[in-house]
């Protein structure tokens, strides 16, 4: 049998590390974010709107990182995005034809 201490080591900080501590900016994001959800479903609509902008905003000034991260990469998104409407209309050009020749056959 295998006896493991329960009680932590006595040079272990009592004191949550800056990283592990709420972040004050995060949940005020959140509740505004959920606050605007409740407005808008609950018929209140431009409360609810300026209220999850505001959550919208604080949100994006918390995580300024990974804003800047899909900024940069939105312009591969749109490039994406792009080809596949390219891709989708070549295809409906395509069924548009198909058409056209079924009509053919079948006025015959």
């Amino acid at each position: 049998m295998v006896v493991v201490p329960l009680s932590k080591p006595a040079n272990a900080e009592a004191a949550p590390k800056p990283a592990e501590s709420c972040n004050l900016i995060s949940m005020v994001a959140a509740a505004s974010l959920a606050a605007g959800g409740a407005l808008m479903a609950s018929g209140k609509k431009r409360a609810g709107l300026v209220a999850a902008a505001a959550g919208t905003a604080l949100a994006m000034v918390d995580q300024k990182e990974t804003v800047r991260r899909l900024w940069n990469s939105l312009p591969g998104y749109l490039a994406d995005l792009q080809d596949f409407l390219g891709r989708v209309e070549s295809a409906l050009d395509d069924v548009s034809s198909q058409r056209e020749r079924l009509q053919k056959i079948f006025r015959r």
